[in-house]
Order: structure tokens, then sequence, then C-alpha cells
């Protein structure tokens, strides 16, 4: 079912990039709404025509590769973690991906909505559960493993 949507706190494309260190044409998130402080967000990704990934994936038939999902599942995450005062001059690194389900094809003119809730940060190791929805519709979940550095 898609997210309930009552943010606390948003963060701009700006504010993305002074918290990660993605940049076009690899930054797969618009914007981060925080949901609960330090514990659950929702990313924004609007799928486009124009992502230089399309001319490859597939030309005839763009989709939106599942790594790339699981990518911007990740930098929701990230933005999210890393932003923290804490958190602050440290990197997030994927350690693991568990559990990972491809729902739906994400097309362009999509609107990606990236679901996390942070289920541990223990030491320098997070996990964080992700799902990934097109409107009402599942189109990806997954558990990823970060260590922090």
């Amino acid at each position: 079912m898609k997210p309930e949507r009552k943010p606390i706190r948003v963060l701009n494309s700006e504010e993305i990039v002074k918290i990660i260190p993605h940049r076009y044409p690899f930054l797969m998130i618009d914007k981060v709404e925080i949901i609960q402080e330090n514990k659950r967000g929702i990313g924004i990704k609007c799928v486009s025509a124009n992502e230089l990934y399309f001319h490859g994936h597939f030309p005839e038939k763009p989709i939106m590769p599942g790594v790339l999902i699981l990518e911007a599942m990740a930098q929701t995450s990230a933005a999210m973690i890393m932003g923290l005062p804490e958190m602050s001059g440290k990197f997030a690194y994927f350690a693991g991906i568990n559990k990972a389900k491809f729902r739906r094809q994400v097309i362009p003119g999509d609107t990606l909505l990236l679901d996390v809730e942070i289920v541990k940060i223990k030491s320098k190791i997070g996990k964080v559960k992700g799902e990934a929805y097109v409107g009402d519709e599942l189109a990806c979940e997954a558990e990823l493993v970060f260590a922090i550095d």
C-alpha cells in the first residue's frame, strides 16, 4: 500500500547534495521527506525519459534498471541518516542487499516513492528496510545493509 506522507522536514535537491556525495548522472533522488527523524523517510524520484541509462536499457522499451531503484533507496537512506549532526563528515557504503524483489517495471513518466525505514544502526553498521512505489503499486522491496565510515 502507498506510504502515508506527513513529513516533519523536507530535504530538497540542494540540501541532498550537501549530505551525500552523489552527483548527476548518478544522483537518483530529487527530494527526501523525513517522516520520523532517524527512523523513516520517503525519497522521491521523478523518472524522466532523458535519463542516460534509458539509451541502453532499453532503447525500444525504456525500463529503469532494478539496481538503480535499489540505489535510489540507498541514497534516500543515506540522505536521511548522514544528515544527522552526529554523522557529519562520515560516509555510508553498501555492505549488502537482502531479500530484493522487483514487482513492477518503472518507466519514464513514473514518480517513484522510496519508503525507507531504519531497522537498526549499531556501531558502524546500519540496516534499512525499503519499498519503492509507483502510485499505489509496489515496484520493489529490499533490505539494505550499510557500513558507516
